[in-house]
């Protein structure tokens, strides 16, 4: 018998699931960034710890899906949309280039069974797609869009009317409106083009035309959230920190994000 769970992790429990089979395959997919997940008693112990962000915007969005069109953009592995199932959604589309995270979606899919969709595309081609939504998430994609206000518009012109758009992104301590543009790299992030002050990022969403900007939460991202494991194999939050855990390696402020909530 299939039972599925949305707690801490994702949790699938199938007594009739090859474990040594399931094991194996989800070894060959590492890294796992976004989790965790729990098939039987296999705990896959992601990079991140994603159900701290989800559990902090969760508050302010339950009551919106059920029965909405929702997009998921960056959606890494899918693991915000599995949890996603049970809040009623009448259609949740993930978006995410990336051939990794869509052979991790379709292998956990496999065992789940649901209807999401997985489209490998970018948010660029979201104006373009079949639907319109009601709910848009996009969970650190921002800052690496090197253009930042018009990633903004084509999230806005994605959304139905009255539509809603959840964003986080990093962002930098300042009372002026500017931001920080990386000469290499942010935090061994090689692809962070701009990270704005909350003014900024406020002026950058009144120029893509939404009407409401409302701050849901802050959050210093540290290392009981986002941490090196044994199932991904590389550097992690820890290796791209100075010592006392104040600065990135290369000298900029270190990673704290804004979660924002946008409507039109």
């Amino acid at each position: 018998m299939k039972k599925i769970y949305f707690n801490e992790a994702v949790e699938i429990y199938d007594d009739s699931l090859n474990m040594q089979e399931v094991y194996s395959k989800a070894k060959e997919l590492v890294p796992w960034r976004k989790g965790p997940f729990k098939i039987n008693d296999l705990f896959i112990d992601s990079e991140w710890r994603s159900n701290i962000k989800f559990d902090l915007l969760k508050e302010h969005f339950k009551d919106l899906l059920k029965d909405k069109i929702v997009a998921d953009v960056g959606c890494n592995n899918g693991y915000y949309m599995f949890k996603m199932l049970e809040y009623g959604a009448k259609k949740i589309i993930g978006f995410d280039p990336s051939e990794h995270c869509y052979k991790q979606f379709c292998f956990l899919n496999s065992l789940i069974n649901s209807d999401i969709v997985f489209e490998r595309l970018g948010v660029e081609n979201l104006i373009n797609y079949k639907h319109r939504f009601d709910v848009i998430f996009c969970l650190g994609v921002l800052y690496h869009r090197s253009d930042p206000i018009n990633t903004l518009k084509q999230l806005k012109q994605s959304l139905n009317p009255s539509g809603v758009l959840f964003l986080d992104t990093i962002y930098i301590e300042s009372d002026e409106e500017i931001a920080l543009c990386p000469k290499n790299s942010y935090a061994k992030m090689s692809n962070v083009y701009f990270l704005p002050s909350i003014k900024a990022l406020q002026n950058w969403c009144e120029r893509a035309k939404f009407k409401n900007f409302t701050i849901l939460s802050k959050k210093s991202t540290d290392t009981d959230e986002q941490r090196k494991t044994e199932w991904i194999n590389s550097h992690s939050l820890e290796d791209f920190l100075s010592k006392d855990g104040q600065k990135t390696i290369e000298g900029y402020e270190s990673p704290k994000r804004i979660y924002v909530k946008l409507e039109i």
